[in-house]
């Protein structure tokens, strides 16, 4: 049976039963799921409920311990990711699967029969520009993948699967790195795709509010078990939530008042570079003071990420000062920073925040070779690293079977639970938080949330930056909107309005009155 013969409503792709077992951890439990012809069935569920790993099975990359799965109503068996590909599955991964000193291009033909012996270059992008147009996305396909925001990123993995003819597209946590009208042109095309193509769309997130308007039916696991199966009419957030956490969780911090100190940050007319040498961070001036939390607002691209690397000695300076406790740090290395209390946490957990094929006691390590207490002599104090990291993985709540676990094998939540650990038990003055809640489900995003506001109480400086509006606005205690690497005001956390915040992010300067 083909998908083109079905009805709307037929089932395509059914799982029954499905085990799948890790040293240490029982990832899916006898597990039923159903996908049905034109919609979306979102999966929720808190970091390492089991998710990914299920969506990995119906995509070839791991084989069940029991179980089975029927495509079309016929059993089959997926020994690898090109027997899912060859009918008609496509994944688009949350982390992504790209080769980052290639072009757009060349990374969504890659490996593809259609592309032959002799690549035609201008056939394929005719072809991929017809996607593009078809489903509203807008990306440079010369541009090489380095170059790219997150979110242009995910567009190369969706429009991968698509040029390869997926039907039935498996979408884990894709609107995690997308900026707003990125994420409203997406689900979009997931419209277009299912009314027009009949595509099925299991669609793992953890952001609820795209879970009620984009899905008709939501499958919540927990600890690897299907605990709820309903249809998204008459379901709520905070309903969705408590199913998927067992208990009621807090959307919305309460903004913690703290008596302010002296400026531990200073920032005066800085300027640089991004990774195309166009000029991304525009004489930006601003200070965070002890006990604050400055958080900035805006769609990713904007200069951001730019003036994180500055900050954190990742990236060079075009020009301006950095202060920190009044010393010029505007040349200094990363390891000097580190030494006088910068803690950084990076926007990337996997690429920049963490060694996947290191354990958790080596990923720890790397911010603590430097220490005294941890290395002599060249000799490094693995039994105090090691102690160190089982107090870490309780105090944060890590879900890992041990210490020694590699980090690649710990899910989204977790590893940024890891990383939360490592920078803030060095007790930063000035902590450098990049989209720290980016990808957490709720209870993991309150974890994270509710530990910022406790580095808030004990006196440190916060630089929260978020595309996260909401988040900003609970929990800042200043709010400055960023549009093409300027700051377009500085309001205090008390008198942001949401309206207001968020057309000073498209570039509109709001009148006195208004602010």
């Amino acid at each position: 049976m083909l998908l083109e013969s079905l009805k709307r409503g037929d089932t395509v792709l059914e799982a029954r039963g499905i085990t799948k077992r890790f040293p240490g951890v029982l990832a899916n439990d006898r597990i039923d799921f159903e996908i049905k012809a034109g919609e979306v069935h979102a999966i929720l569920g808190e970091n390492g409920a089991g998710k990914t790993t299920l969506m990995n099975i119906l995509f070839g990359l791991y084989q069940p311990d029991e179980g089975e799965i029927y495509l079309y109503g016929k059993k089959v068996n997926f020994r690898s990711p090109l027997d899912a590909i060859d009918m008609g599955i496509g994944m688009v991964h949350q982390n992504r699967k790209l080769i980052p000193a290639h072009t757009v291009i060349e990374n969504i033909i890659l490996g593809h029969p259609r592309a032959g012996n002799i690549l035609n270059l201008k056939r394929t992008g005719k072809e991929i520009t017809e996607l593009c147009d078809r489903y509203g996305f807008k990306i440079d396909l010369k541009a090489k993948v380095w170059q790219l925001s997150e979110g242009e990123k995910q567009i190369v993995e969706i429009l991968k699967a698509l040029y390869r003819g997926a039907k039935i597209l498996i979408l884990d946590e894709p609107t995690s790195a997308l900026a707003p009208p990125e994420t409203k042109r997406l689900l979009e095309s997931i419209r277009i795709m299912t009314r027009d193509e009949l595509a099925i769309v299991p669609f793992i997130t953890h952001k609820l509010p795209i879970v009620l308007e984009v899905s008709e039916r939501v499958t919540v696991l927990r600890r690897g078990k299907v605990s709820a199966r309903l249809e998204t009419t008459g379901a709520t957030e905070k309903s969705l939530a408590r199913e998927m956490v067992g208990r009621d969780v807090i959307f919305r911090m309460e903004r913690v008042e703290v008596e302010k100190g002296k400026p531990i940050l200073q920032v005066e007319n800085l300027s640089a570079l991004n990774d195309k040498n166009v000029l991304a961070l525009k004489d930006v001036s601003f200070s965070v003071q002890e006990g604050e939390i400055f958080g900035i607002a805006g769609v990713s691209g904007n200069g951001q990420q730019v003036l994180a690397e500055v900050l954190a000695g990742l990236r060079k300076a075009q020009g301006g000062k950095v202060l920190l406790d009044d010393a010029n740090i505007t040349h200094s290395p990363s390891l000097e920073r580190w030494s006088k209390g910068i803690g950084y946490i990076p926007s990337e957990r996997v690429d920049v925040g963490s060694i996947g094929d290191f354990s958790l006691v080596d990923n720890i390590a790397m911010n603590y070779y430097f220490d005294v207490d941890f290395t002599k002599g060249g000799i490094v104090n693995y039994k105090g690293l090691r102690k160190l990291t089982e107090e870490m993985i309780s105090e944060y709540d890590v879900a890992a079977p041990s210490p020694d676990t590699m980090a690649k094998s710990l899910s989204g939540g977790n590893l940024q639970k890891l990383i939360l650990a490592r920078v803030l038990s060095r007790k930063p003055r000035l902590l450098i938080a990049n989209l720290p809640t980016q990808g957490l489900d709720v209870g993991a995003t309150e974890f994270v949330q509710n530990k910022l506001m406790e580095a808030k109480k004990e006196k440190a400086g916060i630089l929260l930056i978020s595309e996260d509006l909401d988040e900003v606005l609970s929990l800042s205690d200043r709010v400055a909107p960023m549009y093409e690497g300027e700051f377009m005001g500085i309001i205090p956390g008390g008198e942001a309005r949401r309206e207001i915040v968020g057309s000073m992010m498209a570039g509109l300067k709001p009148k006195v009155e208004e602010i």
